[in-house]
């Protein structure tokens, strides 16, 4: 083999390779930021606000589902209704987070940085499972299909939901 055909064979392994790094990345894009979003958040801010977060969004659920005014929501169009919905849920777990954050959470508790990585995934699945299965957001937005492997069968719903609970009784200290 000559070097000219050695390179074009780095060449084409390189290609190849970089492809397949930019496809995957665009295939969980979304969950790469939202990671990124909550570990930056978490880091910075602080891991009491953080855990805070995670608890606010089982609270905000807990209210969202026996809010007896989500009939009154829109239906149509569907960038409308998910907005409705969604601001609801996000109003509720800031109310929580508000609250949480004054009365409960310490910020004397240790999470490391593996643990705010694991947990910032695990509050991301949370957030997909509830896009899937709670918000009508299929009609306005298409996850790639690797994501739709991951989040919308039914029978994953209840295993993203307990993955921030479970990830805050064994990482955080």
């Amino acid at each position: 083999m000559s070097a000219t055909e050695g390179i074009a064979q780095v060449s084409t392994l390189a290609t190849n390779t970089a492809l397949t790094a930019w496809n995957f990345a665009g295939d969980f894009l979304i969950i790469i930021v939202l990671v990124s979003v909550l570990f930056l958040y978490g880091w910075y801010v602080g891991r009491g606000p953080f855990v805070a977060i995670l608890l606010a969004l089982y609270a905000g659920y807990a209210i969202y589902v026996a809010f007896p005014y989500t009939s009154l929501l829109p239906t149509a169009p569907a960038l409308t209704a998910l907005l409705a919905q969604a601001g609801v849920y996000l109003g509720l777990v800031f109310v929580f987070f508000i609250i949480l954050r004054r009365v409960v959470v310490s910020d004397f508790l240790y999470v490391g940085i593996f643990g705010l990585i694991a947990l910032s995934f695990f509050a991301t699945a949370f957030l997909l499972a509830l896009a899937y299965h709670i918000f009508p957001v299929a009609a306005v937005y298409h996850f790639t299909p690797p994501v739709d492997l991951l989040f919308a069968p039914k029978e994953y719903f209840f295993w993203w939901f307990i993955a921030p609970g479970v990830g805050l009784f064994f990482l955080a200290r």
